[in-house]
């Protein structure tokens, strides 16, 4: 990301760079990345050998297949709905139930007086919290502090790292799929794993409150999980998403889910601990509101938190997991700027560079929560700030998502002092799909204080009332 900064310094801000064979064009440009996001006669989500998804293309599935498919319309049909504000609204018992369910694993390191690795824990808690969400079964990570990864969230993660790998490599090294002892076979194998895993998975989900089908846009609010929604999710004219769709789509569901959150909770926890005075700002928010351990949590609550709100876009925007969302041109045309593309080129729209834009961005390297609110930044240029894509392709989880690390994080907070353990420079996996701190231990203390309410605090947070029944 350091290379690319300095390119777009020296030659502009679409630069043209190829490895092994294979080319693509990088941007930090948020008026040429507005353009290649919208689905139009010019872009599309085409993902070509030379886009940064080609090794786990699947064009059955709605993250990792082409827009212009059949497949991908009825995809887009029905697996939206399952993450709506009102889905989000009927999981959050279900994320605050998982990040409870981690005290004691966490509570248990902290008596031992021992540090962790954030990002390895994070992978566990938000794999736990998405295989709930998508599959309706539990993955077991917080039985114990060395409770093992499942095997889905060890081949996903895999098959992530083998991705980045083949596709940097270029085309001529995706072909080697047959070929023993490569990384495209070891990813070929693994894929087939996985299908078989997800097919088990799939069949033994629990169904809700009853096998009735359900009307498309209301139906996850009467479902278990997400499979549960898939099998009985009607549109108007009776129809379904079609079995054969359901086994693709739920793998990039699921492993989207996890492998975002589980960075992007990692990098939270990192600007809480590296941010001096970041995280008493967020547990004073906390008490302030009246968040306690009886906490129901709710959307309207995570919502009113303002802080939190502002030092989540601030970790976004400073520490995003994804990086490389490409859109490939459909014909010649010229890009703002006036630069021309070639048909079939690929633009991938650098979301870290877009993000750090000095051109954009006053003192971009500092991490400034308070800059969120500010006439400054509501001025800025259209997609200067876009941590999930836009457009018709933008991550279709960000609700899901922005729900559950305004659940999780508040939680660990509130429970646990969190500081960095080790003078050590945190480093980064340049062969991942995502940007993840791979070097990051914390010590969790359990906290035995809380400050005061400030003067004049008004409490929002409501608790659970006698008998009512709480998340399991």
């Amino acid at each position: 990301m350091g290379n690319h900064a300095r390119l777009f310094q020296k030659y502009g801000s679409l630069i043209k760079y190829e490895t092994m064979g294979k080319q693509n064009y990088l941007t930090n440009d948020p008026a040429i990345a507005t353009v290649a996001f919208q689905e139009s006669a010019f872009f599309s989500k085409l993902i070509t050998p030379e886009h940064p998804l080609a090794g786990i293309k699947d064009n059955r599935a709605l993250f990792i297949g082409d827009t212009e498919t059949e497949s991908w319309r009825q995809a887009h049909k029905f697996i939206p709905p399952s993450m709506s504000p009102k889905a989000v609204r009927h999981y959050t018992p279900l994320m605050e139930a998982t990040v409870k369910e981690s005290f004691r694993v966490f509570d248990k390191l902290d008596e031992q007086d021992e540090a962790w690795n954030v990002y390895q824990y994070m992978l566990k808690l938000a794999s736990q919290t998405v295989f709930e969400f998508a599959l309706g079964y539990n993955a077991h990570h917080f039985d114990s502090p060395d409770s093992p990864l499942n095997e889905l969230v060890v081949l996903i993660a895999q098959s992530l790292s083998l991705n980045k790998k083949v596709a940097s490599r270029g085309s001529w090294y995706a072909a080697l799929g047959a070929v023993p002892f490569t990384a495209a076979n070891e990813l070929r194998n693994i894929q087939k794993r996985l299908w078989a895993i997800l097919n088990q998975a799939i069949d033994k989900a629990p169904k809700g409150d009853s096998e009735e089908d359900l009307p498309l846009q209301t139906a996850a609010l009467g479902a278990s999980c997400v499979v549960d929604y898939l099998k009985r999710a009607t549109d108007d004219h009776g129809n379904k998403l079609p079995r054969d769709l359901v086994i693709p789509n739920m793998l990039p569901i699921s492993g989207a889910g996890f492998t975002t959150t589980s960075a992007l909770m990692s990098w939270l926890i990192y600007s809480l601990c590296v941010y001096e005075g970041n995280q008493d700002r967020m547990l004073q928010e906390l008490v302030d509101a009246g968040v306690n351990e009886n906490t129901k949590w709710t959307p309207e609550l995570s919502d009113q938190l303002t802080f939190l709100g502002k030092f989540v876009k601030e970790t976004q925007r400073l520490h995003n997991p994804s990086f490389q969302p490409g859109r490939t041109a459909k014909v010649d045309c010229i890009v703002p700027g006036g630069y021309k593309l070639s048909s079939g080129a690929v633009v991938i729209c650098a979301l870290h560079a877009i993000h750090n834009n000095p051109k954009i961005w006053s003192s971009p390297d500092r991490f400034n929560p308070d800059r969120w609110g500010t006439e400054e930044v509501a001025g800025r240029p259209k997609n200067s700030y876009m941590p999930f894509a836009t457009g018709p392709r933008s991550c279709i989880g960000f609700n899901f998502a922005l729900g559950e690390v305004k659940v999780l994080l508040p939680e660990l907070v509130y429970r646990y002092e969190f500081s960095k353990e080790g003078e050590e420079a945190v480093t980064y996996d340049p062969e991942f799909q995502l940007i993840r701190p791979m070097n990051f231990y914390v010590r969790a203390r359990k906290r035995t204080v809380w400050p005061e309410p400030s003067p004049g605090a008004e409490r929002i947070a409501q608790e659970y009332g006698p008998g009512e029944k709480k998340p399991p």
